[in-house]
């Protein structure tokens, strides 16, 4: 059970319509599309649907995907996993813990040291920068 619930009102009138289809809906952004894909500064990667930190900068890597991309999560109780089966194949779906919103999958072909490829729809993401990485951008 999620620990954030919300009505689906409250969710439609709180997310754009992007982050609604994906987040709510289990949508998929198009590949490449997300500005997220090239943000490398310094900071925290959090659910767009209630600001759980998700993933770190550190974890962050180009896997050529179109996707943002983690080998790891910030913290184990940051994400639920589930069998997915749509599409007709077996899939990993990755949620968030706290509001049960769509982020991605996770597929075993990651660097290391997980060797996992969490690849997150950019539009299910907001992105929180370390107060020191704002002299970066």
């Amino acid at each position: 059970m999620p620990k954030l619930q919300k009505t689906d009102a409250e969710w439609r009138q709180e997310l754009t319509d992007e982050q609604y289809r994906v987040l709510r809906q289990e949508g998929t952004e198009r590949a490449f599309t997300s500005p997220l894909n090239n943000e490398k500064r310094d900071g925290m990667f959090t659910c767009a649907g209630c600001g759980k930190p998700l993933f770190e900068t550190q974890t962050k890597f180009d896997s050529g995907t179109g996707w943002p991309s983690f080998y790891a999560p910030t913290d184990a109780d940051s994400v639920t996993e589930h069998s997915d089966r749509k599409l007709f194949m077996k899939r990993t779906e990755v949620r968030c813990a706290d509001c049960d919103g769509h982020l991605g999958h996770v597929f075993p072909d990651g660097p290391a040291p997980s060797g996992l490829r969490y690849c997150m729809n950019g539009a299910a993401l907001q992105f929180d920068p370390s107060d020191d990485s704002d002299k970066d951008a």
